[in-house]
């Protein structure tokens, strides 16, 4: 990969088309070489960034300059997303990492996007199966973005603060909701900080393993699932979210044609250089998802989810179709989705 960054070096990291990359991971799995192309364009824009060239951030740079506020030792935040009801303590073997979506919800709210609710969501299904973990609600980003733009020196920072902060729990497992940031903690964290003290395990991977303790309860209605890159494509995740799905009493799951690791991308997974090529790569999923006939669209990411929503509210599709996040829906089966709301 090093060489390959030698040879026609310039007219390649100040080209517009290396951020349109959606680091997909579609490449990597298709290709007959094993040719890792997602690191190779993350190297490209890293190099690109030293050369003072930058891909164009969307939403104003908002989420960026948030980004790199949160890299301060003097960020901090008025705890607010946990609400009432919800049982967590300040020690414990489980820790769960809302990360970022309570901030989300900041920008995102005119397009109905809840990720206070997600992470409350999470949080109540653990307290279903009896565990009570441990949060920090002045938690900062995992650093997907920072690491996936060429950001080195953000990523590592990112890293070095969370993992210090869940050590001081004493947790042994690590619970995420969001598969950005299963992704960073399994493959990214253990090669900038070593030994990470604990194991990350995704939510579905614990809720379908004692799913019966959940006692779901119906839910009448027409759904399809959308399998995001990092979870289906990245990390195997593909049978775990189904299956709890199928434990869901009344609710009928029609498959979209792409699905598990060939499903198609929700159009970028970073919040930059958002084009028209990433709109209709987003309807194009849109209708694949309406062509099946479902009430509702189910989404594990919230990076998903926000693109799906925005798309939907934007552009022309086939029709229409509700998206929502599947943790909120499976607490809401389990009696806790609108707990500590």
């Amino acid at each position: 990969m090093e060489r390959a960054l030698l040879f026609g070096e310039t007219e390649t990291v100040c080209d517009p088309e290396l951020w349109s990359c959606l680091t997909c991971g579609t490449c990597d799995q298709r290709c007959p070489s094993k040719v890792d192309f997602t690191g190779f364009m993350r190297a490209l824009r890293g190099r690109a960034r030293e050369l003072g060239e930058d891909g164009v951030c969307t939403h104003g740079d908002t989420l960026t300059a948030l980004m790199e506020l949160m890299t301060s030792p003097d960020f901090n935040r008025s705890p607010t997303w946990l609400g009432k009801g919800l049982k967590t303590r300040k020690r414990s073997k489980t820790y769960f990492f809302a990360g970022c979506l309570p901030f989300l919800d900041v920008v995102f709210r005119d397009i109905g996007f809840e990720g206070k609710t997600i992470a409350r969501s999470a949080v109540a299904l653990l307290n279903r199966l009896g565990i009570v973990p441990a949060v920090n609600e002045h938690e900062v980003c995992c650093g997907h973005d920072a690491y996936w733009t060429g950001r080195p020196e953000i990523t590592h920072r990112f890293a070095a603060q969370n993992v210090e902060a869940i050590r001081k729990t004493g947790a042994t497992e690590v619970i995420f909701s969001c598969p950005e940031c299963y992704y960073m903690f399994k493959h990214v964290y253990p090669d900038l900080i070593g030994d990470l003290g604990f194991e990350p395990v995704f939510l579905f991977n614990l809720l379908a393993a004692r799913s019966e303790a959940l006692d779901l309860g119906p839910l009448e209605s027409k759904v399809t699932y959308h399998d995001p890159c990092r979870l289906a494509r990245m990390d195997d995740i593909i049978d775990e979210p189904r299956f709890l799905l199928g434990a869901v009493p009344g609710l009928e799951l029609v498959e979209m044609e792409r699905r598990g690791k060939d499903a198609l991308c929700c159009g970028s997974s970073n919040f930059v250089s958002c084009s028209r090529a990433n709109k209709l790569i987003q309807v194009e999923r849109l209708n694949e998802a309406i062509g099946t006939g479902a009430d509702m669209l189910l989404t594990a990411c919230p990076k998903c989810n926000i693109h799906l929503r925005c798309a939907m509210r934007d552009q022309d599709t086939s029709g229409d179709i509700e998206i929502k996040d599947m943790i909120t829906l499976l607490a809401e089966s389990a009696g806790g989705g609108k707990r500590g709301a």
